[in-house]
């Protein structure tokens, strides 16, 4: 409101402001809510800077997206967004630029390949918040149950693990979440790992590669229609779902970010970790996903907002962020620290993904449309009747169609 008021009036003094920020949640319970994170975080902001304040809206990840597109559709856009994507309103020019608000060195501090990622049109608008790779979960106890004595390197080799695994009474060898909940995930942890992916090098849709046919033509011949991926059609299949499997000891192999190490050794559960395999060896690149904080240009405070993201930013708090909520620092200097710490080392097997990682293309506009798709379409790829050159052909119909919409 005093922002508000203050708009009315003529221009904003420093006493005068008070930014907003909504958030998205990454805490399981009340102990470790982001809300509990923000109002530390913000605690000690103020006390340095007695004329800001700054009030934090958090959200769950079901509604936050929704409710800062509400937000922005009704003219009451918050000052800051911590949420999935930020391309949209950065293609409407509502968002402030990176070079608008951060000081050279937080800005350079970015992780290479999660600043370019915030980019639109080579300028960068999102500012990459929480990252995350994927590797290959195992169960060690299911493993060596069944006379597996080293993980996969390669597609034959998961292939030959999951029919010993099945042999052995596994219910779920290979859990292939391809459900509408983060099937385009999996899907691009699958493309990358036999060598293509969704874009080209110049960052023009390749849905239909020949490449990326032929690794689904393996995932259905392979795995699927040999029972190896378990009781759950994978269309129907979502990834809390096979988290929870996993957990329970009935998973043998899946693809994994760092939030399962706690879950499943919460349960009993002796895991190794071990990058995706490529078809024919190591994969040409893996799987990176970031959450993005935007400043939205709408109730100006740019200095402000500015100097408070510096601060976010600041080793310190972006260290107590990806260590409260198992993530990986989207700084250099942090995942430096990280990296070097003996008491971070079971996230280094993510973190040694990251220089590795491809991001799905958030930086376009089309990619919701496209993700959406996927998310919908792709597990009937893998249907006992499924046809996967059919259906990446469909995708690619409506990501060039998505893509000459926003053009």
């Amino acid at each position: 409101m005093t922002a508000a008021v203050a708009g009315c009036a003529g221009p904003a003094t420093a006493q005068d402001v008070t930014l907003r920020l909504v958030a998205a949640e990454y805490g399981d319970s009340p102990a470790n809510s982001s809300k509990k994170y923000w109002d530390a975080l913000v605690e000690k902001y103020e006390a340095d800077h007695p004329d800001v304040k700054v009030k934090v809206s958090v959200y769950s990840w079901n509604d936050v997206d929704r409710k800062v597109k509400e937000m922005v559709a009704a003219g009451e856009a918050p000052d800051m967004a911590q949420i999935g994507a930020y391309a949209d309103y950065a293609a409407r020019d509502q968002l402030y630029e990176a070079g608008q608000l951060l000081s050279i060195p937080v800005q350079a501090d970015f992780l290479p390949q999660l600043s370019d990622a915030g980019k639109v049109s080579r300028i960068a608008y999102g500012l990459p918040f929480a990252a995350s790779t994927r590797v290959l979960f195992y169960n060690k106890e299911l493993f060596a149950d069944a006379g597996i004595t080293s993980a996969p390197k390669t597609w034959s080799d998961l292939a030959a693990d999951a029919a010993a695994l099945k042999a052995d009474g596994v219910k779920t060898p290979y859990a292939l979440p391809l459900g509408p909940e983060e099937a385009q995930a999996e899907t691009m942890q699958w493309l990358l790992s036999g060598g293509a992916g969704y874009t080209d090098d110049i960052g023009s849709y390749q849905i239909d590669a020949e490449a990326n046919i032929e690794t689904f033509d393996w995932l259905k011949d392979e795995l699927v229609d040999k029972g190896l991926t378990g009781p759950t059609a994978p269309g129907k299949l979502n990834r809390a779902a096979a988290f929870a499997a996993f957990t329970r000891g009935e998973v043998g192999m899946l693809n994994g970010h760092p939030t399962l190490m706690k879950a499943a050794a919460e349960r009993g559960v002796k895991f190794g970790m071990v990058p995706m395999p490529g078809r024919d060896g190591a994969a040409r690149s893996n799987l990176g996903v970031a959450d993005w904080m935007m400043a939205f240009k709408q109730n100006g405070h740019r200095e402000q907002i500015g100097e408070f993201l510096d601060y976010v930013y600041s080793q310190k708090n972006v260290l107590a962020f990806s260590r409260e909520y198992d993530l990986l620092p989207v700084t250099t200097s942090a995942s430096q620290t990280m990296a070097a710490s003996k008491s971070d080392s079971a996230l280094t097997p993510f973190l040694d993904e990251l220089p590795q990682t491809e991001l799905p293309p958030v930086g376009k506009t089309s990619w919701a449309e496209v993700s959406a798709a996927v998310k919908k379409r792709i597990g009937k790829a893998v249907s006992p009747n499924g046809n996967p050159k059919a259906v990446l052909e469909e995708l690619q119909q409506v990501a060039q169609s998505a893509e000459n919409a926003e053009q």
